[in-house]
């Protein structure tokens, strides 16, 4: 009796048998050698838990590290656009980094906290990022 292909096989794919189990032989393709930032990894996790047949077909499609590095680059532009602007608008100055240098860190590290929530709102945990590539 003769099986039909499966999607996998009509395309150019093939199988390995391990013990009673087929596996797909999948390769990825070379990639550039960038590693993937702190955001594209967060991004990485969150599709996997959230999303794992996005995740899948990003992965097979060979588009998983360029979304990831994309949405990298995006967080961290993002990210200090935002610190930028926000200390601008808080008054975070050169000025008071000299006067007072523990309450300009706290100040910043608390801009630079929220300013983090914001992207990762936008950018990490979203469903509008995930259709970016498909």
């Amino acid at each position: 009796m003769k099986t039909q292909k499966s999607f996998f096989e009509q395309n150019g794919g093939t199988y390995t048998q391990v013990g009673d189990v087929l596996l797909p032989d999948l390769v990825i393709g070379e990639a550039e050698q960038r590693p993937i930032g702190k955001y594209g990894r967060m991004r990485k996790r969150y599709l996997k838990e959230q999303h794992p047949l996005l995740y899948s077909e990003l992965l097979l499609s060979g588009n998983l590290y360029p979304h990831l590095l994309e949405i990298d680059e995006a967080c961290e532009g993002r990210l200090e656009l935002l610190v930028l602007q926000m200390s601008k608008s808080e008054g975070v100055t050169e000025a008071l980094k000299a006067a007072d240098q523990m309450a300009w860190v706290a100040r910043m590290n608390s801009i630079r906290s929220r300013a983090e929530e914001i992207v990762l709102h936008e950018l990490i945990y979203t469903e509008e990022a995930e259709n970016a590539d498909t």
